[in-house]
């Protein structure tokens, strides 16, 4: 066999002298020493020209005669040895000769012989060969990156957060302080520093990321021009301080210190300066950053981006880690960085610069949040009839807001967080389930600058910016003032179900209010606490208050609404836990309504001083009170009558109270306008109503022997019959559990007339009626005392009385008026 190697001025087969140099840098044949060439000096697949200025001498060697290792040896010395002289000769040769000897060297090389080049051109070629070899190695991996490009490995496969670095990072941030601390400036020393320890290349990458972004500050002055800007990498260390070209120079510098193979990337960027929508064409890239290679594939990272952000209103460097652009996937990386070369956008299909110039600005906090964008997909929205729509979808609870302004040009201009909640009434952010919407209207033609924010749900700091966008507004909608929304959103807030609040019978979107009445109702897990706040840019707060009642129960909360005015209303719902009561109430929801048509008039809002706590619910259920007739807050009659029934469990001693917003001075007291009846366990509140309008009746317990009467619920009567009422007897503390007045219901009798009077008086012995006359009234078979009595003339009232076992005295249990001659009392 035959065993042929051909060492080339330029070019040879690598496999040969890499085989041969394994053991030693140098070849040892016989006594004559050729030095094996490494991988790193000369590319293993370029082929070079082998016609140059100097000679190549070739030699032949057939080992097909099976010598020995020791004759081949004698042979190989003398063949280059004889070669040597042939070379030195041919040098001396004139230039007329050169081309017969170039053609017996090229008809030698075809016979794959060794070349035995001159010491010093081959140092000098080799020298050239390694300075052309990063190139050729970048073109070579670059070419086998895009080979696989269908199994690109993501960020989240080299490691799933940061805690991973947990260990890397504090021995990078405490390492350099210290460093800073000895004033150690030195590159390779702080390299050598900050990578002790790491055990691969991943992490090695990792540890120079966080120094830069923990040591060099982004030179805001020199970037404005108001200093010099620093080039060299001692300054930059030194300083701590630089532009991206500072960050993106020393990543690949220390990269380089280490092993990694590191690049610095031009292209534009969507950072300070830049003009949202602005076109790229024929503009000069104005940013650096790197890609690094990990695993046989390219990663991307920005440690300019990554040590924080700067606040072009102040001048000055913010200085936040921001951890998303370590190995910033492809995929999201191109919504900021677009590269001068398409290759290195890593994308499996590359995009233009029109379409990044188009593309929604996103911020690391919107992939972060695992935030997605629904509508629009370009920065530039027109509206259309005066609305434009920005949609985004989130998986996890989150908390959002916004900010509208004219349009500015500086995309970076302004805070990128919000401690505050937006007022503004130029749109409508509602957010449901698993997606958020926002209703842009702005109030005049020309061109706005909108801000997204957003948080996650439980996080309490500041809303971060997640999106802009530009929204250009030819003819606005005519519409009404939006009352201002503190509290972020439109409908139930996402984090609701936490506090007991699981649904809503109205949506996130705006509400149309029908003849001036509307009904929210909120179902609920747990008993709940509730408070409403209603809010309309020309109402005061204390008509807005006349236009809440909230009826509380163990399963649902219902709040009903008043409209007194046309536009838009926002109702704001507090909770809290009901048994709770030092608890802070939080908001649950807010409600957009929207009033168009019927109003409600002032005498039909809601009376004064309407408890929190309105028909039956959690309160009364807790007290022992119980099937009520009317189980909602809100009691309409036409008669102007209406009787409220329940059962009284615990026999507690109970109370009403009748009111009303008084336009004037009433003949006879309200109070008289009510009648309780106690029998057995059922309670019976009748009301008779002296004129039509809106009442308040308060229904009141004893909860504690001998202590007050606290508030059980009220009812809110609505009468809309213009007969007046009469009113029922004057009762007295006789009249007690048991007791029932058949007839006559009316308190005010006519005069000198015969009136028939029914009544159950239980344990009495006698009940008689007691007027200008005493008449007694006789027991029937149905234990009802009855009898025809006559009215009399005016003069005095008739009082029912009663006598007892227990009392020689009768007792008065209530008094009938009589009308005087001309209808007065």
């Amino acid at each position: 066999m035959a065993a042929k190697v051909a060492i080339h001025k330029f070019s040879f087969p690598l496999t040969c002298v890499v085989q041969r140099s394994q053991q030693n840098d140098v070849i040892q044949e016989g006594c004559i020493q050729v030095k094996a060439l490494q991988p790193n000096d000369i590319q293993d697949n370029q082929t070079l020209n082998t016609q140059r200025d100097a000679a190549v001498v070739d030699l032949s060697l057939d080992t097909e005669n099976h010598e020995s290792p020791k004759s081949k040896a004698e042979a190989l010395q003398s063949a280059v040895l004889a070669r040597w002289g042939a070379f030195e000769k041919s040098t001396s040769e004139s230039e007329d000769q050169r081309p017969a000897t170039k053609r017996q060297l090229s008809s030698e090389s075809a016979a794959r012989t060794i070349a035995v080049v001159k010491k010093s051109a081959l140092r000098k070629d080799v020298e050239e060969q390694r300075l052309l070899q990063p190139k050729a190695q970048l073109e070579q991996k670059t070419a086998a990156c895009a080979a696989v490009k269908g199994r690109r490995k993501r960020r989240k496969d080299l490691f799933t957060n940061s805690e991973f670095f947990h260990k890397v990072d504090s021995h990078v941030i405490r390492a350099g302080a210290e460093l800073k601390e000895r004033c150690v400036y030195d590159m390779k020393t702080i390299v050598q520093s900050i990578t002790r320890g790491t055990r691969n290349e991943l992490e090695r990458l990792r540890a120079i990321w966080v120094w830069l972004c923990n040591n060099i500050e982004y030179d805001v002055s020199g970037y404005l021009g108001h200093s010099e800007r620093l080039s060299s990498t001692e300054e930059v260390i030194a300083a701590g301080r630089g532009v991206c070209c500072s960050y993106s120079n020393l990543c690949s510098e220390m990269c380089r210190e280490v092993g990694i193979e590191c690049q610095e990337v031009p292209g534009y960027s969507k950072g300070i300066g830049y003009r949202q929508g602005q076109s790229l064409k024929n503009v000069k890239s104005d940013h650096l950053w790197n890609a690094a290679l990990l695993e046989g594939q390219w990663f991307l990272l920005d440690s300019c981006w990554g040590a924080g952000r700067v606040d072009m209103e102040n001048e000055s460097f913010v200085k936040r880690f921001d951890d998303f652009y370590f190995l910033t996937d492809p995929e999201e990386f191109i919504y900021t960085h677009f590269p001068d070369e398409e290759k290195w956008q890593l994308l499996n299909t590359p995009i233009s610069i029109e379409e990044f110039q188009q593309r929604v600005f996103k911020t690391s906090a919107f992939f972060t949040m695992g935030l997605r964008l629904i509508q629009p997909h370009h920065c530039y929205i027109i509206t259309d009839d005066g609305e434009a729509n920005i949609s985004l979808g989130f998986s996890r609870p989150t908390t959002f807001t916004y900010e509208i302004t004219q349009h500015q040009g500086l995309l970076h201009n302004g805070a990128s967080e919000q401690k505050e909640s937006i007022k503004s009434s130029f749109g409508l952010l509602t957010v449901c389930h698993r997606s958020m919407k926002l209703q842009l209207l702005p109030p005049a033609s020309g061109t706005y600058d909108v801000k997204v924010f957003a948080r996650p749900e439980t996080a309490t700091t500041s809303l971060l910016w997640v999106c802009s966008f530009t929204v250009e507004c030819t003819t606005p909608r005519p519409m009404e003032h939006i009352p201002e929304n503190p509290f972020l959103s439109w409908g139930l807030q996402p984090f609701a179900a936490s506090l007991g609040v699981t649904g809503s019978s109205q949506g996130s979107e705006a509400a149309e209010v029908k003849e001036g009445k509307f009904d929210l109702v909120l179902k609920t897990s747990k008993p709940l606490m509730v408070l409403c706040e209603l809010v309309h840019p020309e109402i005061q707060a204390a008509v807005a208050k006349r236009c809440l009642a909230t009826q509380i129960q163990t399963d649902a909360l219902t709040c009903h609404i008043l409209c007194p005015m046309r536009g838009f209303y926002r109702l704001s719902v507090f909770v809290r836990d009901y048994e709770k009561t030092d608890a802070k109430l939080q908001n649950a929801g807010n409600f957009l309504l929207h009033c168009k048509g019927k109003i409600i008039g002032p005498g039909e809002l809601f009376p004064p001083s309407l408890g929190s706590a309105c028909g039956p619910g959690t309160r009364t259920t807790e007290a022992g009170l119980s099937k009520f007739s009317h189980t909602t807050a809100i009691i309409s009659t036409q008669q102007g009558k209406c009787n409220i029934t329940f059962h009284n469990q615990r026999d507690l001693e109970l109370h009403s109270v009748l009111s009303k917003e008084e336009t004037k001075t009433a003949c006879v007291p309200l109070s008289r306008h009510l009648f309780c009846t106690y029998t057995d366990s059922k309670v019976t509140v009748s009301a008779s109503l002296p004129d039509a309008g809106v009442y308040r009746l308060g229904l009141y317990a004893r909860i504690v022997q001998g202590g007050d009467f606290s508030p059980m619920c009220d009812f809110v009567l609505r009468n809309s019959c213009s007969q007046p009422g009469l009113p029922f007897p004057c009762v007295y503390s006789a009249w007690g559990k048991g007791c029932v007045l058949f007839e006559p219901r009316a308190g005010l009798l006519e005069p000198l007339s015969w009136v028939r009077f029914r009544v159950r008086v239980p344990g009495a012995q006698r009940v008689s009626m007691v007027g200008e006359a005493r008449t007694d009234l006789k027991l029937n078979k149905s234990r009802v005392w009855e009898g025809e009595v006559f009215s009399g003339n005016c003069l005095q009232p008739l009082k029912l009385v009663a006598s007892f076992e227990d009392a020689s005295n009768m007792a008065v249990l209530m008094t009938f008026d009589i009308k005087q001659q001309d209808g007065e009392v």
